[in-house]
C-alpha cells in the first residue's frame, strides 16, 4: 500500500505467491520502516521494552536506510559506463534487503498472548516433515541457538520440494536455500536479546516460544502451499 509517496510495509504479504516481497511496482517508491503491530512492552517478560525500541527503531530502521541507499546507488549506475562500486552496492542490497524483510516478518510472527502449539494444516505439515511438534521445536531451537556469529533461525516452505525446511541464516543472507519462503523467523543477533539475556542465547530462544504468533504463521503457510 502506498501512502503519501511512501511504501507502507506493515502487514505486507511476504509469502504471497504472486508478490513475494509485497513491493510497489514503482521503482521510485522508497521502503519505509513498518510500525510495530503491538506496544514496545507487549512481549515482556520474554522481550523487554528497551530491547524492542532499540531493535525496531534503530537496527531495523538502519536496514531500511541501507536498502534505499543501495537501490538509489544501483539506479544511478544504470545507463552509465561507470560500473565501479556495483559489487559493493549489490552486497549492500542483499544484506540490508534481507535484514528489512526478515525483520518485518519477525515482528508479525510474535504477539502478546502467543505460545502454545500450531494447529490445523500447519500442524499436519510439521508432523509430516519433522515427525512431531516436539521434534520440530527441538530442531528449530538447536538451529537458532547454534547459528555461528549473528543470524536467524527460519522455518520455510519450499514449493519445489513440497515440504517445510528449518534453515539457519548467517548475516541475514548467508546459508539460504533458493526458492524457500520464510513463514517463521527468529532473530538471534545479539542486539535482539543481550540486554535481558546477555550471552545466554539458548535461554532467549527457549523463552521466545511463549510469544510465537501461530495464527500469523498458519495464515502465511496457507497462502503458499
Amino acid at each position: 500500500m502506498v501512502l503519501g509517496g511512501s511504501l507502507v510495509l506493515n502487514g505486507f504479504d511476504f509469502t504471497s505467491a504472486l508478490d513475494p516481497v509485497g513491493s510497489s511496482k514503482d521503482p521510485q517508491v522508497e521502503f519505509t520502516l513498518p510500525p510495530l503491530p503491538y506496544a514496545y512492552d507487549a512481549l515482556e517478560p520474554v522481550i523487554d521494552a528497551q530491547t524492542m525500541r532499540l531493535h525496531h527503531d534503530i537496527h531495523h530502521a538502519g536496514y531500511v536506510r541501507g536498502l534505499n541507499r543501495a537501490l538509489t546507488g544501483l539506479a544511478g549506475k544504470r545507463g552509465s559506463e561507470d560500473t565501479a562500486g556495483i559489487k559493493e552496492l549489490s552486497r549492500a542490497l542483499s544484506f540490508h534487503g534481507s535484514g528489512h524483510f526478515l525483520h518485518t516478518l519477525f515482528w508479525q510472527n510474535m504477539g502478546p498472548g502467543g505460545g502454545g502449539d500450531p494447529t490445523g494444516g500447519l500442524r499436519e505439515a510439521i508432523e509430516r516433515d519433522f515427525g512431531t511438534v516436539a521434534s520440530f521445536r527441538s530442531q528449530f531451537t538447536a538451529a537458532a541457538s547454534q547459528v555461528e556469529g549473528s543470524g536467524w533461525g527460519i522455518l520455510a516452505w519450499h514449493p519445489t520440494a513440497g515440504r517445510l525446511l528449518i534453515l539457519e541464516a548467517e548475516k541475514h543472507q548467508n546459508l539460504t536455500v533458493w526458492g524457500a519462503i520464510p513463514i517463521l523467523v527468529l532473530d538471534v543477533w545479539e542486539h535482539a536479546y543481550y540486554l535481558s539475556y546477555q550471552n545466554r542465547r539458548g535461554d532467549y530462544v527457549k523463552a521466545w516460544w511463549d510469544v510465537v504468533n501461530w495464527d500469523d504463521i498458519a495464515q502465511r503457510f496457507e497462502r503458499v502451499v
